[in-house]
């Protein structure tokens, strides 16, 4: 496997990412920051990475699998592996896009990421978005709050405090669900 550093992906936040590859095309990546300290990005940053990662879908743009060690301060770290071959695309498209050698454009790709998979698993923000074969309609508040909430250890977002979040942008928006009220009647069943 090759290493390289890209010299100008020292942040001000301290991050170093390195990058090497194998003879099969796999691409292994060694952040010097831990997924919860990644930048937050640009709301139109993360609208043009949705768009060039839906475009390299269309156009059936293969990616390569990627590997990440996210090194912490103490010593842990967290590995991802990705493999799938939607996600595989849609990253390289952001590579392609914004390059992913550096802090902003690491977070810009797991952001992209992470919000995909909350719009997937979370029926609660299911009503601040709409999915047809042309294309997906995103709430401006929904790419805000996934540009500015910080990740988790895993490169997830919680979902409970990106609700939170995103009930600051959204007017009527809530947090939680309701619950339901129980009656005090006298009436026994």
């Amino acid at each position: 496997m090759s290493v390289h550093q890209h010299p100008s992906d020292r942040q001000a936040s301290g991050g170093t990412i390195r990058v090497g590859g194998d003879a099969n095309g796999v691409l292994t990546y060694l952040i010097d920051l831990p997924p919860e300290a990644l930048p937050s990005v640009c709301r139109r940053d993360l609208e043009r990475a949705w768009h060039a990662a839906r475009e390299a879908a269309l156009g059936e743009r293969a990616g390569a699998v990627r590997g990440f060690r996210f090194n912490r301060p103490d010593g842990s770290h967290t590995d991802l592996a990705l493999a799938d071959p939607d996600a595989c695309c849609w990253v390289g498209a952001i590579d392609r896009m914004a390059g992913i050698a550096n802090p902003a454009g690491m977070s810009l790709c797991l952001r992209l990421l992470a919000l995909i998979e909350l719009l997937a698993s979370a029926p609660r923000i299911r009503s601040l978005f709409h999915l047809a074969p042309d294309g997906a309609e995103l709430q401006p508040a929904l790419l805000r709050t996934a540009a500015s909430q910080p990740l988790t250890r895993d490169a997830r977002f919680d979902e409970a405090a990106f609700r939170t979040r995103l009930s600051r942008f959204v007017s009527g928006f809530q947090p939680e669900a309701p619950r339901a009220a129980q009656r005090l009647s006298g009436v026994r069943s």
